[in-house]
């Protein structure tokens, strides 16, 4: 059974929300920015801004979804999934559930194959193509080429393409995915199962 992750983040301006898996990869099963009581983040804080517990910003879920599902960690600041005010005056807070899905894992530099077994497709949880650790595709680089970590830019393009197929071919190159950041030497990190058709 997978058991569900409870995050929440006080919105103090620029906070930042991890959440991880130890086993498995990151799969957001509901998300909201807001308030839905009195309790949360309300130390310190005067009851009007506390008032309102029906605040929720529509989209939130759609927006933690793109950037952490199929990934092992994600860190992302409230300013990112602040895109409107649904509540003026109102003290806010993003909470998360998630749950770590079983899944494969696999980095790679230049062209990715996908087999799913006889009478199984592909599934893409989700696909990053930049660089997120010094170490991953690193081997004979200059270390110019791998010191910038944050490089990240969540692609739905592995998905569009192997998604319900027995076999897939993926080349990551700048001239598929784009370059999110020059001079930077980039991999391809996807998360899939295969899955009963």
């Amino acid at each position: 059974d997978v058991s569900t992750e409870t995050v929440i983040t006080c919105d103090n301006g620029n906070d930042v929300q991890r959440l991880s898996c130890d086993t498995g990869v990151i799969r957001v099963k509901a998300a909201l920015y807001g308030r839905a009581d009195r309790e949360t983040c309300s130390e310190g804080k005067p009851p009007q801004q506390l008032s309102n517990t029906k605040c929720s910003q529509h989209g939130t879920v759609d927006i933690l979804r793109k950037r952490c599902d199929g990934k092992k960690v994600c860190e992302l600041n409230t300013n990112i999934v602040r895109t409107s005010d649904p509540c003026y005056g109102i003290f806010k807070y993003l909470e998360t559930n998630y749950t770590c899905f079983p899944a494969s894992h696999t980095f790679h530099r230049l062209v990715l194959l996908f087999f799913a077994d006889e009478g199984q497709v592909i599934f893409v949880y989700g696909a990053d193509y930049g660089r997120r650790d010094r170490t991953t595709c690193s081997y004979q680089r200059p270390t110019s080429q791998i010191q910038y970590v944050l490089c990240s830019n969540p692609t739905s393009k592995v998905a569009e393409i192997c998604n319900g197929k027995n076999s897939c071919t993926i080349r990551a190159s700048n001239s598929v995915f784009g370059d999110p950041c020059v001079g930077t030497y980039k991999y391809l990190e996807v998360a899939y199962v295969c899955q009963c058709k």
